[in-house]
């Protein structure tokens, strides 16, 4: 038996189910309407603390909040699915989009695991990538790699051949989870690596705490990268060898003007009369 995935946009009026939330980058105006209506409809609250203060003004007064700390998602993954056994309409908040580094994972495999019978919903959200792209500009236009340096789950050298392949692929680069005070290491020998593969010039873009105080947005160069202010809360965009910066803005262009372009006419001609 395993968790049963169901979409919310059947309409069905469930009790006795999960569901995940992506409440977006940090602000109320980056939540979808679905989400908002998924919050307010809830009778439990389950996250992070951080990310349940954020939400508390949009949740029902009688709704019951569980929160907790980092490092704790399968506790609460656990406890989410164990209220929805109950009865009970249970909303996990994940920040970004909870299908990328979030909750809906914990969920479902916490759920297989323990063999829980219990709807399990996603809402998708905005994701730390795309909030600091449109901060930067343009810098996603062509294919790119998100890529996490969080070596607590995944092992160091698993990291590092990722982001070898990418760099070799001229994949344009999303690094989550650069660094905290205490885990430093992983971005510095990421950033030995880009300066082996990237010319120094690449631009980059450097966005902490999207949509949050304190917010910052930095256009810098790959060898002053590590000269800024970079944390857990900061998500690194790497250009590959296209990118550029216009005006201030960080542009991946796809290749529209690439070569002659075709005329209106010849484009209409290749349509049919």
């Amino acid at each position: 038996m395993t968790a049963a995935l169901r979409s919310t946009h059947t309409g069905k009026n469930r009790r006795g189910r999960v569901t995940v939330i992506g409440i977006g980058p940090g602000g109320i105006d980056h939540i979808t309407a679905r989400a908002m209506d998924e919050l307010r409809s809830a009778d439990s609250i389950v996250g992070f603390g951080l990310y349940v203060n954020q939400i508390r003004s949009i949740i029902s007064p009688n709704a019951k909040v569980y929160s907790s700390g980092m490092g704790q998602e399968i506790d609460r993954a656990r406890l989410a699915l164990e209220l929805a056994s109950k009865g009970r309409r249970v909303a996990v908040v994940s920040s970004g989009d909870p299908g990328v580094y979030g909750m809906a994972g914990p969920i479902i495999e916490t759920a297989n695991k323990l063999r829980m019978r219990v709807d399990v919903d996603v809402v998708p959200g905005v994701t730390a990538a795309t909030a600091s792209a449109a901060s930067l500009g343009a810098p996603l236009m062509t294919d790119f790699a998100a890529i996490s340096l969080s070596d607590l789950l995944v092992p160091r050298n698993r990291i590092l051949k990722r982001v070898e392949s990418a760099l070799k692929g001229d994949f344009v680069l999303v690094l989550y989870n650069p660094q905290s005070r205490s885990r430093r290491e992983p971005l510095r020998l990421v950033h030995e690596m880009l300066m082996r593969y990237r010319k120094p010039t690449t631009p980059v873009g450097i966005v902490t705490a999207y949509g949050r105080a304190g917010e910052r947005t930095i256009v810098t160069t790959l060898d002053r990268m590590l000269d800024h202010e970079i944390d857990m809360e900061s998500t690194i965009i790497v250009g590959n060898a296209s990118t550029k910066v216009s005006d201030g803005k960080i542009l991946t262009p796809r290749g529209y003007y690439n070569g002659e372009q075709p005329t209106r006419s010849r484009r209409r001609n290749r349509c049919g009369p």
